[in-house]
């Protein structure tokens, strides 16, 4: 067997293009291939024209390649190419899958890094000026998510009770939080702001209280994420000045 290719575990960040980092569009321009997920942009995708692109989006809801297959072609591509990126929306590290790939791929003996992108929560907070904690206000955050693997209950993820609440992958699975920290005795008024397509020309960001997420959500067009807590206030607007 010939020498192994070297792969990177990239991050693309929240959806636009210069949200990226430039370790991650330098390697992006030099790679032989790219297996992409489905929350990757056509405009991220500009940045590697020489590469062979290779679709293994996963959305929920919809049909996806297995995470089993997944590793199977970062293998194959890594015995075929000298360099190869996994690219990957947010960052490898939080709710990218990037254990299991990681070990598929040491355990075959193929060099792999990671390069970390924007996770779509400080994106998100970023893009709506709303900060994450607030002195005084909220001062722990916890990013967490309801989706999982087949074999594990999502009713058996324990909600944590910091004082601002990121839930990824939101939707439909944030109402049922919502009326479970409803039950816990968090406040109805509670601030909540959701950001559906974060830092995409179609983002939108919807504002209400947890009592009102509770009785559920608008459909949705793209990823959602859902911020919870004291700190999603919305900052009351300084007056301009004027004659």
């Amino acid at each position: 067997m010939g020498k192994l290719g070297k792969v990177y575990l990239i991050g693309a960040g929240p959806g636009a293009q210069d949200l990226m980092t430039l370790r991650g569009a330098r390697l992006l321009g030099q790679a032989n291939a790219v297996l992409y997920d489905a929350l990757v942009t056509a405009e991220m995708l500009a940045l590697c024209p020489q590469a062979e692109l290779i679709s293994v989006g996963k959305r929920a809801g919809q049909r996806s390649t297995a995470q089993v297959h997944i590793n199977e072609q970062l293998v194959d591509a890594a015995r075929r190419h000298a360099l190869v990126v996994r690219l990957k929306g947010g960052d490898p590290m939080l709710f990218g899958r990037a254990d299991e790939e990681l070990t598929a791929l040491e355990a075959h003996g193929i060099e792999v890094e990671v390069v970390p992108g924007i996770t779509t929560a400080l994106a998100a907070a970023a893009s709506s000026k709303q900060p994450l904690t607030k002195r005084g206000v909220a001062r722990s955050v916890a990013f967490f998510t309801s989706s999982t693997a087949p074999e594990h209950a999502a009713d058996h993820v324990a909600i944590p009770t910091t004082d601002t609440l990121v839930q990824y992958m939101g939707g439909r699975e944030a109402t049922v939080t919502a009326q479970r920290m409803l039950d816990q005795g968090r406040r109805p008024g509670t601030p909540v702001l959701v950001m559906e397509n974060c830092s995409r020309p179609d983002q939108r960001i919807t504002r209400l209280t947890l009592e009102t997420l509770a009785h559920g959500l608008a459909p949705a067009h793209g990823p959602v994420l859902v911020m919870i807590g004291e700190a999603m206030q919305q900052r009351a607007l300084q007056a301009g000045g004027g004659d």
